[in-house]
């Protein structure tokens, strides 16, 4: 190839310290333009974000110059400090250690943004896909699970 091309797409979550509810609606309208303008000074380009009051979404197309480390530690980091300037709260907002990160395959894309932007219907009436919600807790690597849309095999080439 002449140049180099990526199409590199990161769902991220991440909750509020012990999952408490504090983005309230007048928070989450000042933080989702702070925090794509965080994403958006490391390149990347932000495609949806959504959330609820203990847990945000984000997805973004990365560029191959930025890890998913560097890209939660700018955007959790920098909108603790702006949330607690906004409300001037005691005892002080702050998000959990953790957070998920996910790789995204284009063709399912859509449904995944449409999950990320519709966040409250997906909790107020189901369903939440519970392997990106559940980040506060421990998670073991027991593998992939076998999935039947994805043969475990290339088979043969003819």
């Amino acid at each position: 190839m002449r140049r180099s091309k990526s199409e590199i797409y990161l769902h991220l979550v991440w909750a509020t310290r012990e999952r408490q509810p504090l983005i309230t609606p007048a928070i989450r309208g000042r933080l989702y333009p702070f925090l794509e303008m965080q994403a958006k000074y490391l390149g990347c380009h932000v495609l949806a974000i959504g959330g609820m009051p203990d847990h945000m979404h984000m997805v973004v197309r990365a560029p191959t110059t930025v890890c998913a480390a560097q890209l939660m530690k700018q955007v959790k980091g920098s909108s603790s400090a702006f949330v607690n300037d906004l409300t001037m709260r005691t005892p002080y907002f702050r998000w959990q250690e953790g957070y998920g990160v996910f790789s995204l395959c284009r063709p399912l894309l859509d449904k995944i943004l449409r999950y990320v932007e519709n966040q409250e219907r997906h909790h107020s009436q189901g369903p939440v896909w519970n392997d990106w919600e559940e980040i506060d807790e421990e998670v073991v690597d027991e593998g992939m699970p076998e999935d039947k849309a994805f043969p475990t095999s290339a088979g043969r080439l003819s």
